[in-house]
């Protein structure tokens, strides 16, 4: 058996919802972007600094990466994680999301993915062996899921993966 891992879920901080904008074009809110570094700054405070990342290709979840990656630039001392944009993220379950981290390398220890609700907070309640309830809205904009995975990411299954932390980045 592996060592334990570090999952990371959040959910896309505030964006905003302009007329006649397709959905994955949508961009951050001001509050948005402040948010997104709050997270990061949280993240580097648990020192949850992630090895890799799994991103939605959506402009909203980009600028939320870009918010928290700077964030995030002194406690990584230059070491930049993979970044993958992956469609599932975008418009997968979470059943799609646990095949994407199930193809996770090994040598990640900590692992980013930043996506959106219902898919986000559906994964982190499947992973969760003592989920049962919690906020019926999931995640909210800007929240963070810390799951322990006690074995690699290829074994990481439906309810093997507690729910360690949790927290909603504002700025």
């Amino acid at each position: 058996m592996s060592s334990a891992r570090v999952l990371v879920l959040l959910r896309h901080t505030k964006a905003e919802r302009p007329d006649g904008l397709a959905d994955i074009d949508r961009p951050l809110t001001d509050r948005g972007h402040a948010d997104a570094g709050a997270a990061g700054a949280w993240l580097a405070a648990q020192r949850h600094v992630p090895d890799a990342v799994i991103c939605s290709p959506a402009k909203r979840t980009r600028q939320t990466w870009h918010g928290v990656a700077v964030a995030l630039a002194e406690v990584s001392r230059g070491n930049t994680p993979v970044v993958h944009y992956e469609r599932p993220v975008y418009d997968g379950s979470a059943r799609d999301l646990l095949a994407l981290i199930r193809a996770v390398d090994d040598g990640v220890t900590t692992l980013l993915l930043i996506g959106h609700n219902p898919s986000v907070s559906d994964l982190s309640a499947l992973l969760d062996p003592t989920s049962g309830g919690g906020d019926p809205d999931g995640l909210r904009t800007g929240g963070l899921a810390v799951h322990q995975v006690p074995a690699s990411w290829a074994e990481c299954r439906p309810r093997l993966a507690p729910l360690a932390a949790t927290h909603t980045a504002r700025a």
